[in-house]
């Protein structure tokens, strides 16, 4: 496949990303936030297992799969998403965008500390200009003001979820169609989701019947486009290209969600998001690996070898 598509297809993945946390922050809004997830989750997880039996490429998981794939669920879906979902119902579209550009920062610490990856100089000035940016983030608070919300703090524990879970698919390595270890997380997250909100939200499934018809048209397109759709392009380039260069364009996704927030919500962009947006870009490029591997690259295509 020609380099400039899968570039095309990682640039379309990243604005889906960005305008769905626009999307997710108009259905927390309008149903019971952990319901509407498990359901959302759940209708993605079934759109992935149909593009899978069209492919032929659907299969039962033997019980060691199964046990691995519901672990791996726990972090991937099941934290993530409930973090996520609640987060945005305390903090605005554009810090929870902005913190959630921490995740390629989050996922390189998390495989220094677990999967023993190197930390050269370039990576931990990355993730420490990361930082110094998703402070500026946070002090906004999305007031303008010098305050933490209780928002942030879950959107920044659903991508330190999410990071954990990268590592632990890296580390298990199972011998398994990403896809169809994609579709099975989905579904079995989804599962347990519907059962904490069964606990924490009584009235939550009465709450989706009371959307208008677009409040639908977003929530089916965030769960097919943005989240089955997405993550089988994303998966798709990173085999293609490799993960660290499919990385970088994980800075265009904050990017979007910022446009899209003050673009679709009215909500305002301040001074500090602005600067915390800038530095985490150019942290994550730094942090992620990507100019690392970008510096190895061309030493070994110019012969360039360190003594």
């Amino acid at each position: 496949m020609n380099r400039s598509f899968v570039y095309f297809l990682l640039v379309a993945v990243m604005v889906t990303w960005g305008l769905n946390v626009v999307a997710l922050k108009v259905l927390v809004e309008q149903f019971e936030p952990v319901t509407m997830t498990a359901l959302r989750i759940f209708t993605a997880g079934m759109a992935v297992i149909v593009v899978l039996l069209i492919s032929k490429s659907w299969r039962w998981l033997s019980l060691r799969e199964l046990k691995m794939i519901s672990f791996i669920s726990l972090f991937n879906i099941v934290a993530h998403h409930y973090f996520l979902s609640v987060g945005l119902t305390e903090t605005s579209a554009v810090n929870g965008g902005l913190i959630l550009g921490l995740l390629p920062i989050l996922t390189a610490i998390a495989a220094i500390l677990f999967l023993r990856a190197r930390l050269t100089p370039i990576k931990l000035a990355g993730i420490l200009v990361a930082f110094v940016g998703v402070s500026f983030v946070v002090i906004a608070g999305g007031q303008g003001g010098f305050q933490v919300a209780k928002g942030d703090i879950f959107i920044f524990l659903s991508a330190i979820t999410q990071a954990v879970s990268f590592v632990l698919i890296k580390k298990t390595s199972p011998n398994i169609d990403i896809r169809l270890m994609t579709g099975w997380m989905m579904i079995i997250g989804s599962a347990c989701l519907m059962v904490i909100s069964l606990s924490l939200e009584p009235n939550g499934f009465a709450s989706m019947q009371t959307g208008e018809w677009h409040h639908y048209v977003v929530f089916f397109g965030s769960a097919i486009i943005a989240t089955a759709v997405g993550h089988m392009f994303y998966n798709y380039a990173i085999r293609l290209i490799g993960p660290s260069e499919s990385a970088v364009f994980t800075n265009l996704n904050p990017f979007f969600a910022l446009i899209g927030a003050a673009l679709l919500l009215n909500e305002s962009i301040y001074i500090e998001q602005i600067m915390g947006f800038v530095l985490v870009a150019i942290g994550v490029v730094g942090g992620s690996g990507a100019v690392d591997h970008w510096r190895s690259t061309r030493q070994i295509k110019y012969g360039v070898v360190k003594k």
